[in-house]
């Protein structure tokens, strides 16, 4: 039986987290919930629903990432995959089985849930996320030949591949570093076209301009520092 841990990162997510943990399928082992900074009842709701909750004050999404990897790590049983889902309730969690089906039939090493425009609910991405994807995943097919066309959160990777990307991002730049350290590793990857919703609640990141600017940056970053390694 593949065993299977979801981690959460969730910022203020009260409402949003039950209905999240709620629709993961139950075949999955460990559903941790990663509160980063939360001042709601997040952790509450989280715990009532039956996740482990873990609390990392440090306000960053790949701080709370490696939060929830940390704790694994700490584990006596290894997982085979893992799974970085948001908590925002955009994704469809029921989904997770199409997104691990690739590892679990075929060994492929990495799944992307990308969220395919004819897929996504009207307004559920806005503009400058829509238009940031779209660079981002530009820039890696010129620089890196890759076939990537979305950063999305919903995501799958064997465990120890996963360690061996040896992550270090704190905040915006998580999912491109994971994806260019995927590239540059040469790993086998995949992306399933998943649906997309709006979210509960407003974003962090791609709702307000200061966040949109700083996480385009921080892609930005990761992938010209990639490009010339």
């Amino acid at each position: 039986m593949t065993h299977i841990k979801v981690i959460i990162p969730a910022y203020n997510e009260a409402e949003s987290i039950p209905h999240v943990i709620k629709d993961i399928p139950n075949y999955v082992n460990e559903v941790i919930v990663v509160s980063n900074n939360s001042t709601d009842d997040t952790e509450i709701n989280a715990k009532k629903a039956g996740a482990t909750v873990l609390v990392e004050n440090r306000k960053g999404y790949g701080f709370a990432c490696l939060r929830g990897m940390d704790y694994v790590s700490q584990q006596t049983i290894r997982p085979d995959i893992i799974v970085f889902l948001d908590g925002d309730y955009s994704d469809y969690p029921e989904e997770l089985t199409k997104i691990v089906k690739p590892i679990i039939g075929e060994d492929i090493d990495f799944v992307i849930g990308a969220r395919d425009k004819n897929l996504r609910e009207t307004g559920s991405m806005t503009g400058p996320q829509i238009f940031g994807n779209w660079l981002a995943t530009t820039l890696m097919k010129i620089m890196f030949r890759s076939t990537f066309t979305d950063l999305g959160p919903f995501r799958a990777i064997k465990y120890d591949k996963l360690l061996a990307l040896e992550m270090e991002d704190k905040t915006y730049g998580w999912t491109v570093e994971m994806q260019l350290k995927v590239l540059k590793k040469k790993y086998s990857y995949r992306e399933i076209p998943v649906n997309y919703r709006n979210r509960i609640g407003v974003s962090k990141v791609s709702g307000t301009v200061k966040g949109a600017i700083f996480a385009g940056v921080k892609i930005l970053t990761w992938i010209f520092k990639y490009s010339f390694k």
